[in-house]
């Protein structure tokens, strides 16, 4: 198993075990079915998006609060996007 591999396995678990279940269950699937799709850049800014607070992260994705870095403005797009089709938010 090669380091990105590894990676992509951690931001996994972690998009799962976030301690909040409203997170859990857009992250979640998000990783299962986007993550291998990601490259380096973008594991990057997932990763970063994770450090970021449970409350924080919802409010972006129902559009409460829209004061985020705009690093995230691709990610928050694919995640609500996601959430849509899935019919999750």
């Amino acid at each position: 198993m090669d380091a990105i591999e590894i990676r992509r396995k951690r931001l996994l678990f972690r998009s799962w075990h976030r301690g909040c279940k409203e997170t859990d269950v857009i992250l979640g699937p998000f990783a299962e079915q986007c993550l291998n799709t990601l490259d380096v850049a973008q594991l990057d800014i997932y990763e970063m998006f994770l450090e970021e607070f449970d409350s924080d992260i919802w409010d972006w994705l129902v559009d409460k609060n829209s004061d985020y870095d705009a690093k995230y403005d691709a990610l928050i797009r694919q995640l609500k996007q996601f959430a849509h089709d899935r019919q999750a938010l």
